[in-house]
This record gives C-alpha cells, sequence and structure tokens, in this order.
C-alpha cells in the first residue's frame, strides 16, 4: 500500500488529510500526519480566546476525532531526507526514528519570529497557540486581582500594563480583544478605573495591519487610541529586561504582560534540515499545482502548502507574486492538494491552486471590527458581525460551528465569564503548600516562565 506521509497536521495539513479519507479508495494508501499537537489550532479564534469570547477547547479541532482513518503519530519531524524518501521523528516520548513514505506532503506550519532582546525569552509569550491564548487571558484577569488589593503606585501600574509588540493581524485583534476585556472588567473592579489601565502596541513599520489600505490602518489606530490605548509606531522593543520595556522612541515603563507577535518565521525543518529546494527566504519552492521544485525541475510525489510554501498567486496582477501565509489560503491549498494527490495518484489531470481574495476582516474588541475588500471598507459593528459570521462558517466541522455559535449567543445574555484559572498552570501548588499561602516572591512547584 502507498504511504502519504504528511508533516503537521495545521490549517493546510488538516484539510489535506481529510479530504483525503474522503477521497481515497480503500486499500488505496495509507495517510500519516505527524504533528506534536493532537489538534489543529483554528488561529482566528485565539484573539477571542484571550478575551473570553470563544472557549479555548472549541479553538481547537480534535485530529483523532476528524481524521478516523488517517494514521497520527504524536511527534516533530526534524529532518527530511527526500534522497532517501525518509524523515526523522522526534516522538513526545521515545527515541528518534525514521518513516518512509511513497508521497510527502509538507505543510508544517510557520513558527514564532523572535530576535536577541534582553529579556524577550523570559518575559514574553506568543500567540500562535491556544495555550498561549488562555495563558495571556489568566495573566491579566490575576493581575487585575492583584491590583485590586494595592493602592495607587507603581506596583499597581505594573500590573495593569499590557504590551504587544507586532501590529499584524495577530497582534491589533489579540491587542483589541484584550483591551475589550480590561474595559469591561473594570465594571467589576471600584477600586480600579480607566487611568489605571496601560495598554501598548508596538510596531516597527510606520502603520499597522499592512494587509488593508492606508485609511482604514489609520483609522484603526485612530480608534485604539480613542480607547485609551497608545500605538508605537516607527518603534522597535529594545529591552524588556526583568518586564522593564525600553522602546527605541525613548518611552520606558514597567509591564507585567509583554505579548509578542513580530511576525513569523519558516519551520526550522524546512529552513535548515530538508534536501527540498528552499527560496531565500527559507520557504520551499513550490509550483502552481502545488508540487515542490520548478517547472522545469518539479520533485516527484513531493507536495506542499501553507506558510512554509512559496506558492505562486496566479490571482495577483503583480508578476511572481506568492499567496499570502494565511488561513484563508491554507485551508483552500489543503482541499486542492488532495484533489492533485488522488489524481496523480490515477494518473489523472492535476490543476493549479487559484484563489481571489474574499478581503480581510479583523475583530478590533467587541462589536468592533474593520473589513476591507478591494475598495470596498466596512467599520465598526457591521465588520464584527461580519468577522463573527465568516469565522464561524469557516471554522472545520458541525461540532465545532454549533459550540461556538452557542458560546456566543450565552454570552449576548449573560455577558463575559471573568473567570481566571491561572492556577491550572500550577496544578500541584495547593496540593504542595497543604493551605499554607506563598510568600511573596516563593517559587512554585514547577513553576517555568511562558516564553
Amino acid at each position: 500500500m502507498r504511504e502519504i506521509l504528511i508533516v503537521g497536521g495545521g490549517y493546510a495539513g488538516f484539510y489535506t488529510a481529510w479530504r483525503l479519507e474522503k477521497k481515497l479508495r480503500t486499500g488505496e494508501a495509507r495517510v500519516t500526519v505527524v504533528d506534536p499537537r493532537p489538534y489543529m489550532t483554528y488561529q482566528p479564534f485565539l484573539p477571542e480566546v484571550t478575551a473570553g469570547s470563544v472557549e479555548a477547547r472549541h479553538a481547537a479541532v480534535s485530529l483523532r476525532r476528524h481524521l478516523r482513518r488517517t494514521r497520527l503519530i504524536a511527534g516533530s519531524v526534524t529532518e527530511i531526507r527526500n534522497a532517501d524518501r525518509t524523515v526523522t521523528v522526534r516522538p513526545v516520548n521515545g527515541p528518534d526514528h525514521q518513516l518512509r513514505y511513497d508521497t510527502l506532503v509538507v505543510t508544517a506550519g510557520a513558527v514564532t519570529r523572535t530576535f536577541p532582546i534582553p529579556g524577550l525569552a523570559q518575559q514574553a509569550i506568543g500567540l500562535k497557540h491556544v495555550e498561549e491564548a488562555v495563558a495571556v487571558r489568566d495573566r491579566l484577569m490575576t493581575a487585575f486581582d492583584q491590583a485590586a488589593s494595592l493602592p495607587p503606585g507603581a506596583e499597581r501600574q505594573r500590573l495593569l500594563t499590557v504590551t504587544f509588540v507586532g501590529g499584524g493581524f495577530s497582534g491589533v485583534e489579540g491587542f483589541g480583544e484584550l483591551l475589550s476585556l480590561a474595559s469591561a472588567m473594570l465594571k467589576s473592579y471600584p477600586e480600579l478605573s480607566m487611568d489605571d489601565l496601560s495598554f501598548h502596541l508596538v510596531e516597527a513599520r510606520g502603520r499597522i495591519l499592512p494587509e488593508v489600505g492606508d485609511k482604514p490602518g489609520a483609522w484603526v489606530v485612530s480608534s485604539l487610541e480613542r480607547r485609551g490605548a497608545h500605538v508605537h509606531l516607527n518603534t522597535q522593543l529594545v529591552s524588556a529586561a526583568d518586564g522593564h520595556v525600553v522602546l527605541s522612541d525613548g518611552k520606558e515603563f514597567d509591564s507585567a504582560l509583554i505579548v509578542w507577535t513580530a511576525g513569523n518565521a519558516s519551520n526550522p525543518v524546512v529552513h535548515n534540515h530538508t534536501d527540498l529546494p528552499v527560496d531565500e527566504r527559507g520557504l520551499l519552492v513550490v509550483r502552481a499545482d502545488l508540487r515542490v521544485g520548478t517547472e522545469s525541475e518539479p520533485v516527484p510525489d513531493v507536495w506542499a502548502a501553507g506558510d512554509d510554501a512559496a506558492v505562486p498567486d496566479l490571482a495577483s496582477p503583480v508578476p511572481g507574486a506568492h499567496t499570502v501565509p494565511n488561513a484563508q489560503h491554507a485551508v483552500r491549498q489543503g482541499k486542492r492538494l488532495a484533489k492533485n494527490i488522488v489524481a496523480d495518484l490515477r494518473g489523472g489531470r492535476v490543476r493549479d491552486y487559484r484563489h481571489s481574495s474574499l478581503g480581510v476582516v479583523a475583530t478590533l474588541g467587541l462589536g468592533r471590527g474593520i473589513f476591507q475588500y478591494k475598495r470596498i471598507v466596512i467599520k465598526g459593528l457591521p465588520a464584527w458581525l461580519m468577522h463573527r459570521g465568516y469565522h464561524v462558517l469557516a471554522v472545520p466541522t458541525w461540532e465545532r460551528k454549533v459550540r461556538v455559535l452557542a458560546v456566543w449567543l450565552t454570552a449576548t445574555v449573560f455577558g463575559r465569564d471573568l473567570v481566571s484559572l491561572s492556577s491550572v498552570q500550577h496544578p500541584r501548588d495547593a496540593f504542595v503548600a497543604s493551605g499554607n499561602p506563598p510568600r511573596s516572591g516563593e517559587n512554585r512547584e514547577g513553576d517555568h516562565t511562558a516564553a
């Protein structure tokens, strides 16, 4: 039986495997997915997870529940040797081992891009996975509880200062949603006021949301500033040592919560540990039909899609353009990839991937959003409703759609659920302490700083 190996179970990998299950005949091929996580993260929901508008588990789609005829291996691919038709897998437990394949699909996904900034690795947290989104929310809510018991001063100010670095979609949406949550929480904390909050968005370029036009981007900045936020454009993070933020524009302040969303980098296995062709950015060279290679030199039986693939954008008027690494393309590339693999196995015709953008839409907090399609721009509540409508339709499986919709409807009636469960990150604390309150600064059992 032919072995189809998929490296990565994110958008493109999940949809490729899901469609292959439906299209392959019994005994035609076996599909294997290698991923360290047992679920696919629906990343557009992560900003709303930080705000408590979407339950964390509803942003995660179980691989085992929906890929019933696919072999799933919990681990990470550390090397691809196409010359030998093998990959090296590092499982969650146990020694590294090799897997052989007949057809390879590389959908490893991007990783968070970081820089050697003092204190960044020790103080900051990303916003690429469900666990990170939950931690961001719980840290903010815990900070509110702690600040409410303190008199006005430097420590209270530090606890209620939030810094987001990166003005792309992930950063702006997460920033807007967390600002909306913080503003709503003030109603439950009479000890605190809006003047106690200090939210900073730091962007190295002269504008945010590069996917939208200049005027809509400027409107978003004005909207955030009207809500009390500080937007630092043309500014870089110089240091975050000990939570003390130093910016290139000269501003300095202490921040208890630092969230890093300053772009993505190609997966290390693609960038550094493969004999497949990559471009100057470390992305796999991919043809329009999603085969790895060039028109003159395709790599037999190797395909790629998603954030690690430089897929030609046939719908773009710009010569040599590549598709934007977002969910809209990754999902559709996964579907096309599955069709092309099946067609190739059966000696049929493979088709090029072509998709015209449906526009871009972003949430900026409860009841606030922005949408742009070419010259059409919609702002405020209508755009926010469009954002929710699009993503409840786009999240895979009807089960997830119903769960997410139910949470939204419940929140409409009863409001946000303002409960922090940060203690779940240290489940043994109560057991070890035996009821004795920990001293200030005392290390907790198994305490680790998220990076």
